[in-house]
């Protein structure tokens, strides 16, 4: 509710020659001003404010407003981070993902000129949004595997050797011993990543592969049905993208851009269903 309220207080017009003006805020100011040459206006002020804006926080289009707003500015905030992993990807990685999307694209082309009904076109937009972001996701660990890697095996053994010696002694808090705990966990996880790397970039390989032939299976079979179906975005992937070791220093962003869509995709299947 206090974003409502903030969002309310902070209400803005679109004003000629000034863009979009906050008059709400403005309002506030000039009461405030007004009432040091006389405090009555300090009243006045507080009634209209006390009275306006619960009137608009509470209001449920004003509500919606707001989320929409709200949702908008995260899309585009995890638009400009997707961005950014795409950029270090390396062109002939680029120009493979861009490839997928073109396809992506002309799926959703035919399914637009049958006719398929709104719900359809979104479900499956969202279903191949999510087959890209997987794709960008393999495309990013390989990256990783393939870069010079700034640590060897021994200096991670090393690592954890010295992790494992702190914990046993046993002299820090707890709260820093979570935190390292937490750190030797990711310390073990890199170290077994970059045991098994070239298998892992095989399995990545194959991953990628396979998402590269599913579209095209789902290109094929819009072109040919005539009928518009729901496509379906599972795959098993070979390869282990969960532990988030593989993605280097670009693992917060990807953890942060899995919790974007993870809010955002409900939303998308509840306009769908």
């Amino acid at each position: 509710m206090w974003r409502y309220l903030k969002s309310a207080f902070l209400v803005s017009v679109d004003v000629p020659s000034l863009g979009r003006v906050p008059v709400n805020a403005l309002g506030a100011a000039a009461f405030v001003i007004l009432g040091f040459a006389q405090p009555a206006f300090w009243l006045l002020g507080l009634a209209i404010e006390a009275a306006v804006v619960p009137a608009l926080a509470f209001n449920p289009r004003f509500q919606k407003t707001v989320e929409a707003r709200s949702l908008e500015i995260s899309h585009a905030d995890a638009e400009k981070k997707r961005q950014l992993l795409v950029q270090l990807l390396e062109a002939g990685a680029q120009q493979r993902l861009w490839g997928l999307a073109k396809k992506c694209n002309q799926v959703l082309d035919v399914y637009r000129s049958q006719q398929a009904e709104d719900y359809v076109v979104d479900s499956n937009d969202q279903a191949l949004k999510n087959l890209e972001w997987v794709y960008l996701k393999l495309l990013v660990a390989r990256h990783h595997l393939l870069s010079p890697a700034s640590e060897t095996e021994q200096s991670l053994e090393k690592k954890i050797a010295e992790l494992d010696q702190d914990l046993r002694d046993g002299e820090e808090t707890e709260s820093l011993r979570q935190s390292k705990i937490a750190t030797l966990n990711i310390l073990k996880k890199r170290l077994a990543t970059m045991r098994k790397k070239q298998q892992t970039l095989e399995e990545i390989e194959s991953d990628l592969t396979r998402i590269d032939n599913q579209v095209d299976l789902i290109l094929e079979n819009a072109t040919v049905q005539g009928k518009p179906q729901t496509i379906s975005a599972d795959i098993e992937l070979a390869s282990d993208l969960l532990g988030g070791s593989v993605f280097g220093d670009d693992e917060s962003a990807i953890h942060e851009l899995e919790q974007t869509y993870r809010r955002q995709k409900p939303k998308a299947q509840k306009e769908t269903a």
